[in-house]
């Protein structure tokens, strides 16, 4: 498995993240989205610093929003930009999200993978971030993910389901 070269590397980082997505195919699939092992994805943090400084291209933002169960309006919301905006990084083509957009795409595919563990299925997880929590004042999870506290609640919550605990 190759690994995402340093951020001084320019734009060597984005010619292997194609191979670095490819490289960790069919070890694990999580349902319904093959070819992707998010365990030893979400294992490598340094990796995930590295890539996150390089900046994710639209291309692997692509890959990601379409295993992360939010619509078009909920990633402007969390990425803090427009549709218009989203859409024109789209026609370019070769648009690099900064840091800190980068970071806000990889906490998204961090919490579906953990959400998609907890409860087994892509639907059932759906499910849950669409409904008010009480444990989580009442928000719907899928609301809290705009902000990393909110982000950080909800991988809680969902730590406290995976191991049965009910507060």
């Amino acid at each position: 498995m190759k690994k995402i070269q340093a951020p001084d590397a320019g734009s060597q980082v984005h010619e292997v993240e194609p191979v670095y997505l490819s490289g960790m195919a069919v070890k694990k699939k999580v349902s319904g989205w093959s070819g992707f092992d998010f365990a030893q994805f979400f294992a490598d943090k340094i990796n995930i610093i590295e890539a996150i400084k390089a900046g994710i291209s639209f291309n692997l933002y692509e890959l990601l929003s379409a295993y992360v169960p939010l619509a078009e309006s909920d990633w402007v919301q969390v990425l803090g930009i427009s549709s218009k905006t989203l859409q024109r990084y789209k026609a370019a083509g070769d648009h690099v999200f900064s840091p800190i957009h980068s970071e806000k795409i990889i906490e998204m595919a961090e919490v579906t993978f953990m959400g998609n563990e907890v409860f087994g299925a892509e639907d059932k997880f759906k499910l849950w971030l669409n409904a008010p929590s009480f444990a989580l004042g009442g928000y719907k999870p899928k609301e809290l993910l705009v902000s990393s506290y909110g982000k950080e609640m909800v991988l809680g919550e969902l730590t406290r389901l995976h191991y049965g605990i009910f507060v």
